[in-house]
């Protein structure tokens, strides 16, 4: 703690990041010319079984936790698409998962936040107490501080499965109308839309902890079993011409015929349900040398035709998405940078190599805001310090708390650089 202090006392003119596993879409883990801090000493995890809390370092990854806590019958509360986030990654982002429409994101179940500040000060945060600093800190990407401890709740589970409801949609509305009649009935819920489909069509995944007593003989002799593993590794080589609209579209065929039309509770392993990119190591790599665009954005119900309208956009640009993800979500926490908002979100992975890319997609900016809608920073990689200040009304009130937690700006990213935070 001594030496990470002094670091900031003696920081230079670019400042100092924390950095956990440096997997954000954009520039967010990254600061060039800057003291960048490797957050991995801060590992410690203690397990409190009774309150069902747990007290992690800033430095352990999600991957890691899930193999302690698993097996002792707990889940996080709130787990993003790729184990591959640190617990303070989780906070800076307030990452968000499938069961966002009910349970709200990851900073909604945390009890406590170690922090140094701007001023080389040790502080501990509550949301109960100084909350203005908590909620600061909460999606607030690293810059009030650099977070070495993390508290938080967990989720009991009896087994390491999930009961999952699949339904086939041949249409966008048909899918959105049922998201939204069903909001309650499960505790997650993602859905994969077909969006290079002249009608969006797309498959419904909702499910739920699976109960031990629920599982099969074969299962049920050790329930909470975890041991999730990678199956493969992307080639380095592998050629980014081969995503194209021809190559998706064969894809998103077979994947959409693939699922049932309908199917109840079948037992999916949790990694399967949470975390399907982690089953191929390195998976960015099919997009080639030129890499990809995340684009991921959230507006409120009333803005609900922005989604198929900018679908329609992408599809007459042959733009090719690779992932395209539809989730709702609930109500917002208290955070001014905090992503969520009640409503919809859509999340697309697109080759970077498009020609017209960053037009299309600068007249989705507009589409979104004019809907009252935002963007994801963790995703983001082009974002404008206008279009930042049109998605986050209240910005103004977390550079006033940001500025008496770090008078001096020690903490900085090339992505608060970009957009002027």
């Amino acid at each position: 703690m001594t030496e990470l202090q002094q670091q900031i006392h003696s920081a230079g003119p670019r400042g100092i990041l924390a950095r956990g596993l440096g997997r954000s879409y954009g520039d967010a883990a990254q600061s060039g010319g800057a003291t960048v801090l490797d957050l991995g000493p801060f590992c410690d995890i203690d397990l409190d079984e009774g309150a069902a809390t747990i007290r992690a370092g800033s430095g352990v990854a999600l991957g890691y936790l899930l193999r302690v806590i698993v097996p002792r019958g707990f889940f996080v509360p709130v787990t993003p698409g790729t184990r591959m986030v640190t617990m303070g990654g989780a906070v800076a982002s307030d990452v968000h998962g499938k069961n966002n429409h009910l349970e709200g994101t990851f900073g909604s179940h945390v009890r406590s936040l170690s922090v140094v500040d701007g001023h080389g000060d040790l502080r501990h945060l509550r949301p109960d107490h100084e909350s203005e600093e908590f909620w600061a800190t909460v999606a607030g990407m690293g810059l009030t501080g650099i977070i070495t401890e993390v508290t938080f709740d967990v989720l009991p589970i009896t087994s390491s499965y999930m009961a999952v409801d699949t339904d086939r949609f041949d249409d966008l509305d048909s899918l959105m109308a049922r998201m939204s009649e069903s909001d309650s009935d499960h505790r997650y819920s993602v859905a994969w839309l077909d969006s290079l489909s002249r009608n969006d069509r797309g498959i419904l995944m909702q499910g739920d902890h699976a109960p031990a007593d629920a599982l099969p003989a074969r299962l049920a002799a050790d329930p909470l079993a975890y041991d999730p593993r990678a199956i493969a590794t992307a080639p380095t080589w592998f050629p980014g011409f081969l995503l194209n609209s021809l190559s998706m579209r064969a894809f998103n065929e077979a994947w959409f015929r693939k699922a049932p039309k309908q199917r109840r509770g079948e037992l999916q392993r949790l990694a399967d349900y949470f975390h399907p990119l982690d089953i191929v190591r390195e998976w960015s790599r099919i997009y080639g040398a030129s890499g990809f665009v995340q684009y991921q954005y959230a507006v409120p119900d009333s803005g609900a035709h922005v989604i198929k309208g900018s679908l329609e956009r992408l599809r007459a640009a042959h733009v090719p998405t690779f992932l395209t993800l539809l989730k709702r979500f609930g109500p917002s926490n208290p955070a001014p940078l905090s992503f969520p908002r009640p409503g919809w979100t859509l999340a697309l992975d697109m080759p970077a190599d498009v020609h017209g890319l960053s037009e299309v997609l600068d007249e989705l900016d507009a589409m979104v805001l004019e809907a009252d809608g935002r963007f994801y920073m963790a995703k983001d990689s082009r974002m404008s310090p206008e279009t930042m200040a049109a998605s986050y009304p209240r910005l103004g009130e977390w550079r006033t708390i940001r500025k008496r937690m770090d008078p001096e700006g020690v903490f900085a990213s090339d992505l608060s650089r970009r957009l002027g935070l």
